[in-house]
């Protein structure tokens, strides 16, 4: 079921910005293909690349010389998936399987390698226990430490769906100014 995109306005100063190079961190939660769906319609203008990243995390009982990542199914079901998704919408992605200490750092890393104008990474909608929402470790990295701009998506919260209510993905965007680079 393809959830509806809310649109949203830009701030003014952002109407002329074109996205060349987004960079997508995919987790293989609900949020992934919501991400990719928004990096299509946000790259398709300027005719822009996608690049999917995801990052599987090495403990430290490994050396990260160790190749971990490469024969893990689950990443590459993640991978499959997105390119599907953004050849759905029409779009071409490249995707890479990355394995690093931490996702965040990975992901920061990887979209100043590539010179990315847009990180979008995806938020699931879970709670810790006690009922308080859980954000993890990845989002606040990337919000703080990434050099280009930065788009998180939430999935919507499943209990509005079970309660018979049509989920709505609202998507927010904090576009700096162009002083800060």
């Amino acid at each position: 079921m393809r959830l509806p995109v809310v649109p949203f306005d830009l701030m003014p100063e952002t109407h002329a910005k074109m996205i060349r190079r987004t960079v997508i961190g995919l987790n293989g939660s609900a949020t992934d293909a919501l991400a990719v769906r928004l990096a299509c319609d946000l790259a398709r203008p300027a005719k822009g690349t996608l690049m999917g990243l995801h990052v599987v995390e090495v403990d430290w009982t490994h050396d990260l010389a160790e190749d971990v990542a490469s024969g893990n199914e689950a990443a590459s079901t993640v991978l499959d998936m997105a390119e599907g998704v953004a050849e759905h919408d029409g779009c071409r992605m490249e995707t890479s399987l990355l394995q690093a200490r931490d996702v965040g750092a990975a992901l920061v890393d990887e979209a100043a390698a590539l010179g990315a104008d847009l990180l979008i990474v995806g938020l699931s909608y879970r709670k810790k226990f006690g009922g308080d929402f859980a954000i993890g470790r990845t989002v606040p990295y990337v919000l703080q430490n990434a050099s280009c701009e930065v788009l998180v998506v939430r999935e919507p919260i499943a209990s509005g769906a079970a309660h018979g209510h049509q989920p709505r993905v609202a998507v927010g965007a904090g576009f700096a100014a162009p002083d800060r680079r």
